[in-house]
């Protein structure tokens, strides 16, 4: 499959035009979030948060690269090493396939 097509397949599994900016997105959850707790003590959020959009950002991407991780890297501006990092934090290093799929 070429790179149109891998491109073309994630633009065909979501709406091309999101109804909110990934922002406003976030925005709205993170409010959510905090009316939800209730007397509970916030702790660690912005953790919580990274991990909340790196996992999908990562899987995104993986699957647009086809499982290339030299091809993801460049993709999202870091270097192979922190990415396999980030994958095996995440649960995703020796994965790939099952991720991507």
């Amino acid at each position: 499959m070429s790179e149109t097509n891998s491109m073309q397949q994630l633009t065909d599994e979501v709406s091309t035009k999101p109804a909110q900016s990934l922002q406003e997105c976030v925005d709205a959850n993170i409010a959510c979030y905090f009316a939800n707790l209730g007397d509970t003590r916030a702790s660690n959020v912005y953790e919580m948060v990274l991990a909340e959009v790196e996992v999908p950002l990562l899987r995104r991407v993986l699957k647009y690269t086809k499982g290339n991780q030299s091809k993801a890297a460049i993709v999202l501006g870091l270097s192979r090493g922190t990415l396999r990092k980030k994958l095996k934090i995440y649960g995703m290093e020796g994965r790939i396939k099952e991720v991507i799929q």
